[in-house]
């Protein structure tokens, strides 16, 4: 969440969230997605449901090629014929294939391709109140990490567990990229909770 107003990526159901930390669903402006993979999308759809029913101000959906065809598809699985017929009337939307520097909602932003499995994934630095937010999403430890979180005053970049995590990054990667990088502070998240010997409980801060 940057401001109140921009939201990175929709894994974890949103709508309980938001109303647990004050935000207003209506007011979010702008989605930023870094790819496609469920635990970053499947949150949405009650989200949506709120745009469509209860607040339909204008909302943009920013992510990779294919983010309007892929996004409808999920819309579409999730209500089944009452969405073309019923709901996507309603929903004030517009998608946006994410360009290398691009604005919405009035905040600057610069998309960074990173590597993730075999689709990749966005990574995105933010201007914010005088501020660079980069946000990661997925990714490995290769030198476009470093291109992201270069100069960034805030970095959100995941780092699910200790070891060889196939194609994120590992607690290890979290600290030696946290080295290079000594002005940034960063926020890791996307962590394994109890799965992994070592792992992080819910709400647990660690350091690296």
């Amino acid at each position: 969440m940057v401001d109140g107003r921009l939201l990175l990526d929709g894994g974890a159901p949103l709508l309980p969230h938001m109303s647990r930390v004050g935000v207003d669903a209506g007011a979010i402006e702008a989605v930023f997605l870094t790819h496609f993979h469920g635990d970053h999308t499947l949150g949405l759809p009650p989200f949506v449901l709120h745009r469509v029913f209860v607040d339909q101000r204008p909302l943009t959906f920013i992510g990779p090629e294919g983010i309007e065809e892929r996004l409808e598809a999920l819309w579409d699985v999730s209500w089944g014929p009452d969405w073309k017929k019923v709901m996507r009337p309603r929903f004030n939307v517009k998608y946006e294939v994410a360009k290398p520097v691009g604005k919405v909602a009035g905040y600057k932003y610069e998309t960074v391709k990173l590597d993730h499995g075999t689709s990749g994934s966005n990574g995105y630095r933010i201007w914010a109140g005088g501020k660079i937010l980069a946000y990661s999403g997925d990714t490995e430890p290769t030198a476009p990490l470093d291109k992201l979180v270069e100069g960034a005053d805030i970095a959100i970049v995941e780092a699910p567990g200790p070891g060889d995590v196939f194609s994120h990054m590992s607690w290890e990667d979290a600290t030696a990229l946290k080295k290079r990088h000594p002005k940034t502070r960063f926020m890791f998240n996307h962590v394994y909770n109890g799965t992994v010997d070592g792992a992080v409980a819910d709400f647990q801060v660690i350091e690296v």
